[in-house]
């Protein structure tokens, strides 16, 4: 069984990141296009950006190099396939309604981490995922506001 240390942080930044990205964009009246373009682009620069600071830090911990280079990599390629996840409800929902199916993959994602981090740690997976999808929740609900504010701004 693999361990959810391996791939839990990359995941959830993945998640609630293309989420509120999606999110924002959408609230601000953009076209599809902006938004596919939005979330490729988040899931190859920050999550290079995000995997090299992990690997730096791993470095500066002095962890074993083969460990620090396996968790940069799981890092990396969790984020970028989690990111690139939302590109098809982009693309086949409509631009009105993008917003409703990112939350809701989103949701579905990070419920699914949640509990698999729960379970291994043997804590209440309903209590956890609670509160993840609260916080993700805040995290996306500013996005909006943000997306609102400056499509409103620049209209």
């Amino acid at each position: 069984m693999i361990k959810t240390s391996r791939f839990s942080y990359g995941a959830s930044a993945a998640v609630v990141t293309s989420t509120a990205l999606i999110t924002g964009l959408s609230a601000a009246n953009t076209t599809r296009t902006v938004i596919l373009t939005a979330l490729l682009i988040a899931a190859l620069a920050d999550n290079l950006t995000d995997a090299l600071s992990v690997h730096i830090f791993q470095e500066s911990e002095q962890l074993d190099q083969t460990d620090a280079f396996t968790g940069t990599v799981t890092n990396f390629f969790t984020r970028l396939l989690l990111c690139i996840s939302f590109a098809p409800a982009v693309a086949w929902f409509p631009v009105a309604h993008v917003a409703e199916g990112a939350i809701l993959w989103g949701a579905v994602l990070l419920a699914i981490l949640t509990y698999l981090v729960a379970r291994e740690r043997k804590v209440s997976p309903a209590l956890e995922v609670v509160k993840h999808l609260m916080t993700a929740s805040a995290v996306i609900a500013m996005s909006m506001l943000i997306g609102h504010w400056i499509g409103t701004l620049l209209a």
